[in-house]
């Protein structure tokens, strides 16, 4: 049995419940019905935020190809479509517009995404834009590149999005160069009601172009880090996010795709002297200025600028001269430095691992909202069902749990924090995983192990020498070893 199974089961017959329920109602009917065939599909991740975030970098990024932005208006297309990229045995792109059938289009590389020719008559107004590619980051989970959500005082038309994106997607990813009051009220928004309330487990919050914080200098993205990890323990923000990152998706793109030609102008650059080269990192112009002193020409330093910006061309130059000097070992670097590494784990951690959970908390807003948007007479039994889950979904609880911890809030001594976050399933959700025993290890020898991880928490979830929140703590990782023994004491094992 897998984790989240239980959880998974319950929340499939309950939609089929109100199913039958809503049987005569062909509207509620359609879209329980959708979302309830979504449980059994990937995990749906959105990558969203305002304008100018580094949405479609970033999701080249994870797609590990250049597809975005879809250039859909350029052809006529009209509406502020999700676009979702998702695996496919061949490149393929189809339109659903608001009303009328799916429309399938071709699609060419422009160089800067992908660009639509409907080959006639464009489509009316599109509700999703669906991009099927062989590509093997897709097999797991579906990208989404939104339209930018610029969540002012008044934007009712970005708050219909906002909400329609939160409703759609399993997870989001929330890009944002700084927690101001739009993003905000982005995160405030992402639990409104009472299974998101409960279950607040769904949004990653990215401190997007963190290279250019404090103006770009080297420093900028150690700066836009603690930035970040004061935003995780700060009581007022840190509780609306999953998790706080700090990532450049311009350097995260390039240390996945960084060129020889591009390694050998970086490193034709850092052989210079500093002091002939500095004053020429100081702007863009002064670095594609004639009078460069490398033998790099103007051409090969306006692709540099393009790819990585001044402050990546500073940096790039300064790891090379520190002995990053090999092209894997540049990227390698700039991923790290840039976010990606922690991005990855963070999204692999906390959404890839608890695909089960995450779809089973979608489905469950989903019938919320069909429950309290159409009432119906004699069907309160299955809001009280839908209550009853959430509030004893212990892998809920899990995720806060392993959020909490990354992020600082809570705090365990030494000898307990790493074995609590392996216990709830940070490095893998596994039990063999989760007790650091091998894979293979039969599900009958995994009991001795479940039951000594129990003997050990619980004291600590009843130890007056800790404060109230890390008795709680102890208490979620108590469960989990429980869960470990149950599933041990299985004739199927897990």
């Amino acid at each position: 049995m897998r984790p989240g199974a239980d959880l998974l089961e319950s929340v499939r017959a309950l939609m089929g419940e109100a199913l039958y329920a809503y049987r005569d109602s062909p509207r509620a009917a359609n879209w329980l019905r959708e979302h309830l065939e979504r449980v059994d599909g990937p995990l749906r991740l959105a990558v969203t935020g305002p304008e100018g975030a580094g949405k479609s970098t970033l999701v080249n990024v994870l797609v590990g190809e250049d597809v975005a932005p879809v250039r859909a208006g350029l052809s006529g297309l009209g509406g502020r479509p999700l676009v979702w990229y998702q695996d496919g045995p061949a490149p393929r792109v189809t339109v659903y517009p608001t009303q009328g059938p799916a429309h399938e289009l071709t699609a060419a590389r422009s160089g800067d995404g992908l660009r639509l020719d409907p080959g006639g008559p464009p489509p009316p107004d599109a509700a999703e834009v669906v991009v099927e590619l062989p590509v093997r980051a897709l097999r797991h989970a579906q990208l989404a590149d939104t339209p930018p959500v610029r969540l002012g005082r008044s934007a009712p038309d970005d708050v219909a999005l906002a909400r329609r994106v939160l409703r759609d997607a399993d997870a989001v990813l929330y890009l944002t160069r700084h927690v101001d009051d739009a993003a905000q009220r982005f995160l405030r928004l992402s639990r409104q009601g009472a299974v998101a309330a409960a279950a607040p487990v769904a949004v990653l919050t990215v401190l997007s172009r963190a290279d250019e914080v404090t103006g770009g200098g080297i420093g900028a993205l150690v700066e836009a880090k603690q930035i970040a990890r004061r935003h995780r323990r700060d009581p007022a923000t840190g509780p609306l996010s999953h998790h706080v990152v700090a990532v450049s998706p311009r350097l995260a793109r390039a240390a996945a795709t960084l060129t020889a030609p591009e390694h050998a102008a970086l490193a034709a650059i850092a052989a210079l002297p500093r002091a002939d080269l500095e004053p020429h990192l100081l702007s863009a112009d002064r670095f594609i200025a004639p009078e460069f002193p490398a033998p790099v020409d103007p051409a090969a330093r306006r692709a540099l600028l393009d790819r990585l910006g001044v402050p990546g061309v500073r940096l790039c130059v300064t790891l090379v001269r520190t002995g990053e000097a090999t092209r894997e070992r540049l990227s390698a670097s700039l991923s790290r430095r840039g976010g990606l590494t922690d991005l990855r784990e963070s999204v692999r951690e906390l959404f890839l691992d608890r695909r089960g959970a995450l779809k089973a908390r979608s489905a469950l807003v989903a019938l919320e909202f069909m429950l309290r948007a159409e009432p119906l007479p004699g069907a309160e039994y299955l809001l009280a069902e839908l209550e009853r889950i959430v509030a004893g979904a212990h892998e809920f609880r899990e995720l806060r749990l392993l959020a909490a911890l990354r992020a600082g809030r809570v705090s365990l001594p030494a000898p307990l924090s790493a074995e609590a976050r392996r216990l709830a399933g940070a490095d893998g959700t596994t039990p063999a995983a989760r007790l650091a025993v091998p894979d293979d290890q039969p599900a009958e020898d995994l009991w001795p192990a479940a039951q000594e991880a129990l003997r050990r928490w619980r004291p600590a979830a009843e130890d007056v020498a800790l404060t109230e929140a890390q008795r709680r703590a102890a208490a979620v990782v108590v469960r989990s070893c429980e869960g470990l023994l149950d599933a041990a004491s299985r004739p199927n094992g897990w």
